[in-house]
């Protein structure tokens, strides 16, 4: 089992469903295989990416699936999404 998994969305940016998809496909996933940690990695850039990211986890069907959200420590360009 692994510890986490990483999500990074620099090569999709461009695509607002492929970063969804992507989003969404690593949080079931780790729900699935009881991963812990995900890893979500937008960029620091302006912050658009992040903000997307950051309301996608807030849909409830998402929400319930996870404990808790937070910025990496030191690393404003990483999103930590922690598993129940």
């Amino acid at each position: 089992m692994p510890e986490k998994l990483t999500v990074d969305l620099h090569p999709i940016f461009r695509s607002d469903r492929d970063i969804d998809n992507a989003v969404r496909n690593a949080i079931f996933r780790a729900a699935g295989e009881n991963v812990p940690l995900v890893e979500v990695i937008p960029g620091k850039g302006s912050g658009k990416l992040k903000n997307r990211v950051l309301a996608m986890l807030k849909q409830p069907h998402i929400k319930k699936l996870y404990r808790r959200v937070e910025a990496a420590p030191g690393n404003d360009g990483m999103v930590l999404v922690h598993l129940k």
